[in-house]
């Protein structure tokens, strides 16, 4: 056993003696060269002497220059980035009115060493908005089929319910949707239809229109009953890939018969889903018998959500991630009166039908 050792210790010091004289007769050591001396020029684009917050537009033109470097990352609003290898980026804001806005400009080597710098831009953006998408329902008959598609049946096999334990069936037939005199009506039913109670409508524009950032408004005259659960709303159009919430969800509008006249929006994230925190209501009187129009305003910073221009809930967490703030790709809307669910509560067993009417659903953008 002693002669065992006694070799292995011989091997292990001849091998070290090896190693050891190796590094007196060269330098492998790579001089890795950092980022430095980084600089950012902002030009508020259209400022002057008269404007000199800009011309309304709310854009911005960046130059990033740095020595060492290969790359820049510019993240401007809640931690989205951008990759510049020339160190030139337009940036176009559209939170309206004066604003501060703080960029994050970051300068890469090749090995990923960084450097970093701040700065804090203030921007005009005015409140002039372009109409980029709507349906106007002029033309009688079923909704137009180049803006809307529809969710059929009553969400089995995969999510049964729909997810909220709802008792509609949804149909695309006109006894539950089609537009007259310029009003898109979605209808909901009592009646016994492919194993359900009640028929009704879900339509979306998935796969036909998706936007991010913009204000919706949707003029609309609400059902009436017990039971009745008509929403104004939209997902994201990752769905598919993410899930929900992870995909978020915007309610513009949701309106209980078993509540009648009060009308709520709400936010659905990874944060917060289901019975959300993040929500807001404002009650009027005659949701049923006049038209109202129906509001969100989606910005990259914050989301504001009214009733005829008149506010009822603001949401802008200071500090936004993908858990709270999934609101930074596009989203389709969707039009739907569900029956019932762990929202719309117990069903009048009086009820026999009730219509949402939409006089128009548009979008704007800067």
């Amino acid at each position: 056993m002693k002669s065992k050792y006694l070799t292995l210790t011989i091997i292990v010091l001849f091998i070290g003696l090896i190693s050891c004289g190796g590094s007196d007769d060269s330098d492998d050591s790579i001089e890795i060269v950092l980022p430095s001396e980084l600089s950012v020029v902002i030009t508020v684009v259209g400022a002057d002497s008269s404007n000199p917050n800009g011309d309304g537009s709310g854009q911005i033109e960046c130059v990033a220059t740095a020595k060492n470097t290969s790359k820049f990352v510019y993240a401007f609003v809640n931690g989205v980035e951008v990759i510049s290898v020339d160190g030139k980026e337009n940036h176009t804001y559209i939170d309206k009115g004066t604003n501060n806005f703080t960029i994050n400009i970051t300068a890469l080597n090749s090995n990923d060493q960084a450097i970093s710098i701040s700065k804090t831009v203030k921007v005009f953006v005015n409140d002039d908005m372009q109409l980029v998408w709507s349906d106007e329902f002029d033309t009688n008959g079923a909704p137009d089929a180049a803006k809307w598609d529809y969710d059929l049946g009553d969400g089995c096999p995969n999510i049964c319910g729909w997810g909220n334990n709802e008792k509609e069936y949804y149909t695309n037939r006109s006894d539950n949707v089609i537009v007259e005199n310029g009003v898109l009506k979605i209808i909901a039913k009592k009646e016994d239809y492919e194993g359900s109670q009640y028929t009704s409508t879900r339509m979306l524009t998935k796969g036909k229109f998706e936007f991010t950032y913009a204000k919706v408004e949707v003029r609309a005259k609400l059902p009436e009953g017990g039971g009745t659960w008509p929403a104004i709303w939209m997902l994201g159009a990752n769905i598919d890939s993410v899930g929900w919430p992870g995909c978020g969800e915007i309610d513009i509008m949701e309106h209980v018969g078993n509540n009648q006249g009060t009308v709520s929006s709400a936010l659905h994230t990874p944060s917060s889903s289901g019975n959300t925190i993040n929500k807001g209501e404002q009650y009027i009187d005659d949701v049923s018998s006049e038209y109202h129009v129906y509001s969100v305003d989606w910005m990259p910073k914050k989301i504001i959500f009214s009733v005829d221009d008149v506010v009822h809930y603001t949401y802008n967490p200071l500090v936004k991630n993908s858990s709270n703030w999934p609101f930074t790709g596009d989203q389709f809307l969707i039009l739907n009166i569900a029956m019932g669910g762990g929202f719309g509560g117990n069903i009048d067993p009086g009820f026999i039908e009730s219509t949402m009417e939409i006089d128009y659903v548009r979008v704007y953008q800067k």
